[in-house]
């Protein structure tokens, strides 16, 4: 994906069943655009939405040359929608919103004045959870889940970052063309942390007010964010799993260890008990699971590795010198092969 010259920001907002919110949200994302005299263009994805968010998109799209709508019939997740949105964006800076504007769509511009003014920066994220931050209105509950939940994953980066689950952000344009996203749901945001952070690239948080949704109804599913969220801090970090285990069980099989000496001492140990197996098996099952933790390390070392390889090759290719195989130019498809971008 290379950028045009001629749009400074392109705006993804992913869709599913918001016909409450898509004409709002919209406008008031195209009015603090304009606002600033930025060539832009908005990019709403309906996810397969079911009820008439993708008329009122289309409705939109027909009277404003900035919107342009991608979608697809079968819903596939706030992932599946990133992905195709991502795809589809042409801006040097490329920002993604959720659709209810919890947060002020003001934090475009914010975000995207870090990265004109702060070269070194690539990705920078809107944080209520940092120093400055806040929530309004938000219920106790969710923000509970979620301030914990975002607890948990900061174990699995390997920087501080206060708020990693939430989707306003904004890329430059060749962070999001050096990436290769696979997921389908809201671990899209884990991923892309992970990948960003890996390859190198420099992350930075502004301090935002989280509000509740107005309209409509949330889409957050607990159970299978929680699991989400768990299995990919296990797999950004699986040391952590394996060495508390293996640590664990080694300190078992020497709390038996000891044991056994205080029996043997003393003159009363049953030599028909199985303390000494015991022991062995827990001493040496601890350190054949911290054995694992280490190759596991050296997996996730190899890995950022490659990611940086990609990193480079996808610099290289976007030099103005680099030439290649002449192609169609990219676009996001749907199962049946059609042209995902309808205006």
């Amino acid at each position: 994906m290379r950028g045009d010259s001629r749009i400074t920001v392109s705006v993804i907002i992913p869709m599913y069943n918001e016909e409450e919110n898509a004409l709002e949200t919209i406008a008031r994302v195209s009015r603090t655009l304009q606002d600033r005299g930025r060539p832009f263009e908005i990019i709403p994805v309906n996810d397969g939405s079911t009820d008439n968010t993708l008329k009122i998109l289309d409705e939109i799209a027909s009277r404003d040359g900035h919107v342009r709508v991608v979608s697809y019939w079968k819903n596939g997740g706030r992932g599946k929608a990133l992905r195709y949105g991502l795809k589809a964006a042409r801006g040097q800076y490329i920002a993604t919103i959720d659709a209810d504007l919890s947060y002020d769509p003001g934090y475009i511009l914010d975000m995207v004045k870090v990265l004109e003014e702060e070269s070194d920066v690539d990705v920078v994220l809107a944080s209520p959870y940092m120093e400055g931050g806040k929530t309004e209105g938000v219920p106790k509950d969710r923000l509970l889940i979620s301030r914990l939940g975002n607890k948990v994953l900061q174990l699995s980066m390997p920087e501080k970052i206060h708020t990693i689950t939430c989707i306003v952000r904004c890329y430059r344009n060749e962070v999001i063309s050096s990436l290769d996203l696979e997921s389908e749901g809201k671990e899209i945001h884990l991923e892309i942390l992970s990948k960003v952070l890996a390859m190198g690239y420099k992350v930075k948080e502004i301090p935002a007010t989280l509000t509740s949704r107005k309209k409509g109804s949330s889409k957050f599913a607990f159970k299978s964010t929680a699991v989400s969220h768990v299995a990919f801090t296990i797999l950004e970090r699986p040391a952590l799993l394996f060495g508390f285990i293996g640590i664990l069980l080694t300190l078992i099989g020497l709390g038996l260890g000891a044991h056994i000496l205080f029996l043997y001492s003393g003159g009363i140990l049953n030599p028909s008990r199985p303390l000494i197996t015991l022991m062995v098996l827990f001493i040496l099952g601890g350190i054949q699971i911290l054995s694992f933790g280490f190759l596991a390390s050296q997996i996730h070392y190899l890995r950022k590795e490659i990611l940086r390889n990609r990193k480079a090759l996808s610099h290289l290719r976007q030099a103005p010198n680099y030439t290649d195989s002449p192609s169609a130019p990219a676009r996001a498809e749907d199962e049946a092969g059609q042209p995902l971008v309808r205006h």
